[in-house]
């Protein structure tokens, strides 16, 4: 991926690193697999704001994307590397040898021509979903099951990977991207390679305006509010505000917030922050 940093000829653009889009091949998506997207501006079925910050954007469809990969043993040519306005990542329309187009989450290096498959007894290459029993330790893989034909639920946002450490009889023990070690039953699918669009952390809006665009509004710091308003607001001049807090008083920084004695906690071997967690 490239970024594109742009000449400061004016205030929006001093201080904007946007994307080159270096592998998008296209800026038309496949019609038949577009559907309307309605926007809710953080507004619930009663019509009363239960998101606070959302509203406006441009007019955006969702590209239905397969997940589950269970076309199995049949090839697929890849024929655009596409923009998604729904995620991070980038998508590749693929269109199989008996005339059906899908969308997959694009992996970094997919080319425009090449061919992928899925299925129990394909090899473990770019693009290609298998089972992870069947794949060599030490590959790197996104769009992970949890559960067999559940569909990829992990590891779909841009340049993300987990990395395949060990396995075991019925479980394959995973690295995941925010360092910590968990279990995946063995039969889950898993597409090999690295989700493309690595550098779209490293992106700067470079306007107010974009992020409007993107559906976000102006958000208030809670240090900025009354008392009345938030905990952490009031006080004679610029005061800190105490502990950090969220609107509610719930605590925002330092409090755990995986709920204690979940069933997947036998799954986790080893947590992001290091720590083993305890049985």
């Amino acid at each position: 991926m490239a970024l594109r940093k742009y000449k400061p000829i004016t205030a929006g653009t001093r201080w904007r690193i946007g994307n080159a889009y270096a592998e998008v091949t296209t800026n038309v998506p496949e019609k038949s697999l577009l559907e309307k997207k309605s926007k809710t501006g953080g507004r619930n079925a009663q019509g009363r704001r239960s998101m606070r910050y959302i509203g406006g954007g441009s007019k955006q469809k969702y590209r239905i994307v397969d997940f589950k990969r269970n076309k199995f043993d049949v090839p697929a040519t890849v024929l655009t590397i596409e923009y998604d306005p729904n995620r991070t990542a980038f998508i590749a329309l693929v269109q199989y040898n008996d005339g059906e187009k899908k969308y997959i989450i694009a992996p970094q290096g997919l080319q425009v021509g090449a061919t992928i498959q899925s299925g129990a007894t394909v090899a473990p290459e770019l693009g290609n979903a298998l089972p992870l029993k069947n794949m060599p330790l030490g590959t790197m893989v996104h769009n992970i099951e949890m559960q067999p034909g559940q569909g990829g639920k992990l590891v779909r946002s841009a340049g993300s990977s987990a990395q395949l450490t060990a396995k075991e009889e019925s479980y394959a023990v995973l690295k995941m991207p925010s360092g910590e070690i968990r279990k995946v039953l063995i039969q889950c699918m898993a597409t090999v390679g690295i989700v493309s669009n690595s550098d779209h952390s490293l992106q700067t809006m470079g306007k107010a305006g974009r992020t409007r665009w993107k559906g976000i509004r102006p958000r208030v710091r809670g240090v900025a509010m009354n008392p009345v308003d938030h905990p952490m607001g009031g006080g004679e001049g610029r005061a800190s505000g105490g502990h950090p807090r969220s609107r509610t008083g719930k605590y925002a920084k330092g409090e755990k917030t995986r709920t204690r004695g979940k069933g997947s906690d036998k799954l986790i071997v080893q947590r992001r922050d290091g720590k083993k967690l305890t049985k």
